[in-house]
C-alpha cells in the first residue's frame, strides 16, 4: 500500500539511515526503509522513529497528519516495516541533526501491537533469549551483533596484514584425542537399531565414514599441520563441546580463533597474544564507538574505560608458581575463595580475576603451568614439572586466550601420550609431523564469544551469539 500527497509516485534509491544521518543535502528528496521503533505525536503531527540496523541511531520521520489518512498510518506501529520518502531537513528537536518530512509512505509489513513481543518497555535478557529470532531488532542486540561483525573483520585483517594464511580445518573429525565424552557424534546410523560388535561396542563399519566421527572441539591439531608447511596460519570457525555446563561462560557451539606459527618460542608467542588482542580492542574503539557508547551507558558503565586501559598498558607476565603464591598470600590476609588454589590446581575464574582485577589491575599472561593440568602436546620445561603454557587472563572474563609452545620432539611427545594413555590410533598423521621435518612451533586459541563478552560488556555468553546452543536448548 502506497500513499503520498502528490499526483506522481517517485521510485527512489534507498539511503541507509547511517548515511542519511550524516547527509547535509537539505531540501532534497530522500528514501529510507526500516523498522519502526516507536511512534508518537498529537492530532496534527506524528513522529516515527525508524531504524534499519545500519546504526544504533534512529532517524525521525515527521508526518503531517493532514496529508495522510488514518487508515494508512494505523499499521505504522512498533515493529512494522516501512518505506518512507520525504524531504531531508535540519531537525528542530534535540538529539538529532536531521529529520525527514514525509511525502510518501509504503507499509511493507505490519506488527500487531497485541502480539509483537518487543514493545517499548523493559525486557529482560532471559526473556529476549526466548525470542532470539527478533532480539537483533533491539538496540542492545543490534549493537552487539554489529560489533561481532567488526571483531570478525579485525581478526581477518590482523592476520592477513601479518602474513598469515587462513587455513580451513575440518568440522567433522575422527580424532578422539580430546575425549569422546565431550564430543557430539556424527552418524547416519539408525539409532533405534544399532549393530554391535562381539565385545558389545557399536559397529561403525557400515556408518558413513566407516568409523566413529564427531564434531570438532578444536582445529588446533590440523592447524599445526598447516603451520609446519605454510609457516604461519590461523583458523576461525565454529567448534563444538558436549559439556553439560549451564554457566554464563559456556556454549555448546562457539567460534574459535587459532593461530599456529612455526619457528617461534614462548616469549614471541606472548608478544603475539598481546599484540593481537590489543589490535582487536583498538579496532572496536575505532570502528564501533556509537555502539560502544550505547552499551557503556545502558549495559556496563565502565566498558569504554576498561577497553582503553587494555591497549594503554603492558600485560603482566606471571609464572603459575608465582601466581599461586600471590593467591595463598591473599588467603592468609583474609580473602575468601570458593575453590582451593594449591600448587597443581587448575585455577578457577575467581582466582584468575583476583590476579587481574585486584592484585595487578591489568591483564596477565600466566605461564609455566603444572604439566598434569595441561594438554599432552605442550612443551615440557627442563624442570619436568611444568609446561610452556601462555594463558591470557582478562578483567571480567578470566581466561580469554589459551596458548602454548608445542612439543616438537617425537620421543618426548610419545612419552607423554603413553603416560596419559591417550588413544592415538587415528592420529598417525599428527605424529608424522614430528617424524618428517619437525620444527619448533607454538599457537593459541581464543574463544570468539569470550572476546565479545569483554568488548561489549555483556554478562552472559548466550547474549553475544545470535542463536546460542546450550544444554536442552537448540531453538531457532
Amino acid at each position: 500500500m502506497i500513499e503520498h500527497n502528490k499526483n506522481k509516485t517517485y521510485i527512489m534509491q534507498r539511503t541507509e539511515i547511517k548515511d542519511a544521518l550524516r547527509c547535509t543535502s537539505f531540501g532534497q528528496p530522500i528514501n529510507v526503509r526500516g523498522w519502526v521503533r516507536s511512534r508518537r505525536g498529537n492530532k496534527n503531527v506524528s513522529f516515527i522513529a525508524l531504524n534499519d540496523g545500519s546504526t544504533i541511531k534512529n532517524i525521525q520521520i515527521v508526518v503531517d497528519l493532514a496529508q495522510f489518512s488514518e487508515e494508512l498510518l494505523k499499521p505504522v506501529t512498533t515493529g512494522a516495516c516501512i518505506s518512507a520518502t520525504g524531504t531531508l531537513v535540519e531537525s528542530q528537536g534535540a538529539g538529532q541533526s536531521v529529520e525527514i518530512q514525509l511525502t510518501e509512505l509504503e507499509v511493507y509489513g505490519s506488527a500487531d501491537p497485541e502480539k509483537y513481543p518487543l514493545q517499548k518497555k523493559g525486557l529482560s535478557m532471559e526473556f529476549l533469549r526466548t525470542v532470539a529470532h527478533l532480539r537483533p531488532r533491539t538496540n542492545t542486540f543490534g549493537a552487539v551483533f554489529r560489533i561481532r561483525h567488526h571483531m570478525a573483520m579485525a581478526i581477518h585483517t590482523y592476520f592477513h596484514e601479518h602474513g598469515y594464511f587462513y587455513f580451513h580445518t575440518p568440522l567433522i573429525t575422527a580424532s578422539d584425542c580430546e575425549g569422546a565424552g565431550q564430543m557430539f557424534q556424527v552418524t547416519t546410523k539408525n539409532l533405534y537399531n544399532l549393530r554391535k560388535t562381539e565385545d558389545g561396542q557399536i559397529d561403525y563399519s557400515d556408518d558413513f565414514f566407516g568409523k566413529m566421527a564427531a564434531l570438532t572441539v578444536s582445529g588446533q591439531l590440523e592447524g599445526e599441520l598447516g603451520a609446519l608447511a605454510l609457516g604461519k596460519i590461523y583458523t576461525f570457525g565454529p567448534t563444538f563441546r558436549a559439556e553439560n555446563s549451564n554457566t554464563p561462560r559456556h556454549l555448546a557451539e562457539f567460534w574459535m580463533i587459532e593461530p599456529e606459527v612455526a619457528f617461534i618460542q614462548k616469549d614471541e608467542l606472548m608478544d603475539l597474544e598481546e599484540d593481537f588482542i590489543k589490535f582487536c580492542v583498538r579496532w572496536a574503539l575505532e570502528h564501533c564507538m556509537d555502539d560502544l557508547e550505547f552499551l557503556n551507558q545502558y549495559v556496563d558503565k565502565g566498558l569504554i574505560e576498561r577497553l582503553r586501559s587494555v591497549i594503554d598498558t603492558d600485560f603482566v607476565r606471571l609464572p603459575y608458581t608465582e601466581g599461586i603464591n600471590i593467591l595463598q598470600e591473599a588467603i592468609r590476609n583474609g580473602h575468601k575463595f570458593e575453590f582451593p588454589c594449591q600448587w597443581g590446581d587448575d585455577l578457577a575464574s575467581e582466582h584468575e580475576r583476583f590476579l587481574v582485577e585486584e592484585h595487578f589491575r591489568k591483564p596477565v599472561i600466566m605461564t609455566d603451568y603444572p604439566k598434569d593440568i595441561k594438554a599432552f602436546y605442550m612443551k615440557i620445561n627442563d624442570d619436568q614439572k611444568t609446561v610452556q603454557g601462555t594463558d591470557v587472563l582478562f578483567p571480567q572474563i578470566g581466561e580469554i586466550i589459551g596458548g602454548s609452545v608445542r612439543e616438537e620432539n617425537e620421543a618426548k611427545l610419545n612419552d607423554e601420550i603413553e603416560r596419559r594413555h591417550i588413544p592415538m590410533k587415528d592420529m598417525w598423521w599428527y605424529l608424522d609431523t614430528r617424524r618428517f621435518g619437525s620444527a619448533p612451533h607454538a599457537g593459541f586459541g581464543l574463544g570468539f564469544e569470550r572476546l565479545m563478552l569483554f568488548v561489549t560488556g555483556m554478562q552472559n555468553i548466550r547474549d553475544v551469539i545470535p542463536f546460542p546452543r546450550t544444554p536442552k536448548n537448540a531453538e531457532f
